[in-house]
């Protein structure tokens, strides 16, 4: 028997539940650790953090080349969850070398540069796997209306 205290929580989770879709990359490590590439939620999808592994396993040493795959992964699990990169509303780089993001700030504005999303990137002190220099992961909103406006303030360059 439920006490009554956690049936409001209860409910807010099986509906919650209802409405909550898994992408998986197909990615090892997904049944393993147990998360899903990406978890849309009613019009909000959250990507898990990229690293850049190819399918064979391989990773190339270049940041930028890396960055790219990071995000070729993040765009075929917004596209399973109904959305595109032009829907990215959140962006969180990790790189190992402060040097590198030169490179993948490269990517992400030829990627991103016409939606400008929200980004934060982080310097940290390793990665999982030490062949990956860069990890990103993402959040997109899927518009109901599918227009996207950009503001500024008088005072931007």
């Amino acid at each position: 028997m439920t006490p009554p205290a956690l049936r409001p929580a209860l409910d807010t989770l099986a509906a919650m539940s209802s409405d909550r879709q898994l992408v998986s990359s197909g990615s090892p490590f997904e049944a393993r650790v147990g998360f899903s590439r990406a978890v849309r939620v009613g019009e909000r999808i959250f990507v898990a953090g990229t690293a850049p592994i190819w399918p064979d396993g391989s990773v190339d040493g270049d940041a930028g080349v890396q960055a790219r795959r990071c995000f070729e992964i993040i765009e075929q699990a917004l596209t399973d969850a109904g959305s595109g990169l032009a829907d990215i509303v959140r962006v969180r780089v990790y790189v190992v070398d402060a040097a590198d993001f030169d490179a993948v700030a490269l990517v992400h504005a030829e990627l991103l540069g016409a939606i400008r999303p929200a980004t934060t990137a982080v310097v940290a002190a390793a990665l999982l796997d030490p062949r990956w220099k860069v990890e990103i992961e993402v959040e997109a909103v899927v518009p109901r209306t599918g227009r996207t406006s950009v503001r500024r303030r008088a005072d931007s360059a």
